[in-house]
């Protein structure tokens, strides 16, 4: 096994050693937005946010629930490999932030726009659930093979999409 030699790098880590492992750091970091020097689950969010603006400024809002099922998939086929190379969960694995933060957004897309005001509100909501990790969501984190890596931004995305809906009908469009 190689060691890094970056000092920043947990202990037990080892270096990506073929194609399949390249792949999933790409796919598990958010191709990079993992390497932030801060926040990189912020950073993760925000590529999230973006995924969805550009499928909905292409008119693809629609194809959402299929491009998060398809994030969720390789996410946690990434997800489980980094692990496997960097031992547990770490900071660096943004794609279950950028699957959770889709997920936000998943009713609205391809069916009514959301004002940007809505789509911070959506950001904001969605980091404070994955941050806080309100019950059941800190005990999904336990779960193996990349799972629970991912499992608690979905539950994070889910939680913030009800408050979300919650909050656009209470206030209106």
């Amino acid at each position: 096994m190689t060691h890094l030699k970056n000092p920043k790098t947990p202990k037990g880590t080892r270096k990506p050693a073929g194609i399949q492992d390249w792949l999933a750091v790409a796919i598990a970091t958010g191709a990079g937005a993992g390497f932030a020097p801060k926040a990189p689950g912020t950073v993760g969010s925000i590529e999230g946010v973006l995924l969805y603006l550009l499928m909905e400024s292409l008119g693809l809002g629609a194809y959402l629930p299929h491009a998060i099922i398809f994030s969720l998939i390789v996410g946690t086929w990434s997800a489980y490999r980094v692990e496997l190379l960097w031992g547990g969960d770490s900071q660096r694995i943004v794609v279950d932030e950028i699957a959770g933060q889709m997920i936000t957004f998943g009713l609205a897309a391809g069916r009514y726009p959301l004002s940007a005001l809505y789509v911070f509100i959506g950001f904001v909501l969605f980091r404070l659930f994955d941050i806080t990790k309100p019950f059941p969501l800190r005990r999904l984190e336990n779960m193996k093979w990349g799972v629970g890596v991912m499992a608690d931004d979905v539950g994070a995305g889910i939680y913030a999409l009800a408050a979300l809906t919650l909050i656009r009908h209470l206030f209106g469009a």
